[in-house]
């Protein structure tokens, strides 16, 4: 690690099997990386590779079945449940491919929805809203349901959305995966912004060369086991 930089996120040793039928499946056979602060890095490889394992694990999702990740020097693979619940609530903001906003609540109710459950009062959470939308360049949607906005706005929202509690990280599972490459490149150049900007630490999971070549590093995983490193910037 470079001098001046902290590590945010580490996996060390990360196993991951599951039983399915009789069958054993490994999806993570010994994951071992380190993520810095501010850092914005790719996650590569073929389906079935264990990409979306890892990123569910390290957003404590789902629990290893050995080895540990650690989240600013804390153990979380042991926590319990309550402990996992505070840390997706305050630590961990998540971007999926498919967005996953209430279709019955507005941009900014939905943007509002993790700061309600944090118990943030209701003056502060649509400020903190309006304030994101804005950023994202959708103030002026904030009144309408994810049905009225295209794919493109809606993923806009979503990342709003995962910025709301000022998390430590940002996971993206394929967040462009489901766009056009208009509005994949806008989502994108958000995202670089954000990272830049706000000093957020990106982990992104793409099938896209062109979009993971973005990151500082490509991690290329394979058969569930970082395969290489690549330095990009």
């Amino acid at each position: 690690m470079a001098s001046g930089q902290e590590i945010v996120v580490e996996c060390k040793n990360l196993r991951k099997s599951y039983i399915l039928g009789e069958v054993r499946v490994d999806a993570l056979r010994g994951i071992n990386m380190q993520i810095n602060r501010g850092e914005m890095i790719s996650i590569m490889g073929p389906s079935g590779c264990g990409k979306t394992t890892l990123l569910n694990i390290v957003g404590s999702l789902d629990n290893p079945s050995s080895g540990q990740v650690l989240l600013e020097g804390s153990d979380i693979s042991r926590a319990s449940e309550q402990q996992l619940t505070e840390i997706r609530r305050k630590s961990v903001g998540f971007i999926f491919q498919f967005y996953n906003l209430l279709p019955v609540l507005t941009a900014l109710e939905n943007v509002e929805l993790p700061m309600l459950i944090a118990g943030i009062p209701k003056d502060k959470r649509v400020k903190r809203a309006t304030e994101l939308l804005e950023k994202v360049d959708l103030l002026r949607r904030k009144d309408h349901k994810p049905d009225e906005l295209s794919g493109g706005e809606r993923q806009r929202v979503a990342i709003a959305r995962a910025l709301a509690n000022k998390p430590t990280i940002l996971l993206a599972d394929e967040p462009t995966g489901d766009l056009d490459t208009e509005s994949g490149q806008a989502v994108l150049s958000l995202l670089k912004e954000v990272n830049k900007t706000e000093n957020q630490t990106l982990i992104l999971v793409t099938h896209d060369s062109n979009i993971a070549r973005e990151a500082n590093r490509i991690f290329h995983i394979k058969d569930g086991i970082v395969a290489s490193v690549e330095n990009v910037s």
